[in-house]
């Protein structure tokens, strides 16, 4: 699956963007606020590609004015039918922060989920103190819902999380300009 908007093509992940993922995955600023260790190579980018971002909805966030990727994702992206919901990510270099390309792609796979794959709810969370990530949220409609304190496995810590929620009536009048 590949969506396109005016500056962004999303698309699945190739190898070749090993490279890129790995110039912002490396950035202290990128992981571990969003939950993950910097990456230490690009053979563990690499190995990103090839588990989790190859899973579907997962989407490479192409600029395409410079060709360089980010990420934004849906999970499980309709792959279970008997689920309404979802729940959306993104990550993308700092260089490319404060544009609004990031809101642009989650518009986009918003659309794409609530009217091609029928969903009827998308969540999304950030960890307390992650304000570009709570900012994107408010921006693409999202509710705040509720906060919790979790595990963090990959960073081995207790985090303070914050739950954002847009319902598939929130979305078509967000879209049809009625909000």
């Amino acid at each position: 699956m590949e969506l396109s908007t005016p500056r962004l093509h999303l698309r699945p992940f190739r190898e070749s963007d090993a490279e890129d993922l790995f110039d912002y995955a490396r950035d202290i600023r990128v992981g571990p606020i969003a939950g993950w260790p910097p990456h230490e190579s690009i053979e563990e980018s690499r190995r990103i590609i090839a588990t989790v971002f190859a899973k579907e909805g997962v989407f490479a966030m192409e600029d395409k004015a410079s060709g360089r990727v980010g990420f934004v994702d849906g999970h499980p992206a309709g792959v279970q039918p008997h689920c309404p919901d979802d729940e959306i990510g993104y990550a993308l270099h700092p260089a490319f922060w404060g544009r609004g390309l990031t809101p642009e792609a989650v518009r986009a796979v918003l659309e794409y989920g609530f009217a091609a794959l029928g969903l009827e709810r998308v969540w999304c969370g950030h960890y307390a103190g992650n304000w570009r990530s709570c900012r994107c949220m408010q921006k693409c409609g999202f509710r705040y819902q509720f906060s919790r304190s979790q595990r963090v496995e990959l960073l081995d810590e207790t985090r303070e999380c914050c739950y954002y929620l847009l319902t598939k009536e929130a979305w078509r009048e967000r879209v049809s300009g009625a909000v």
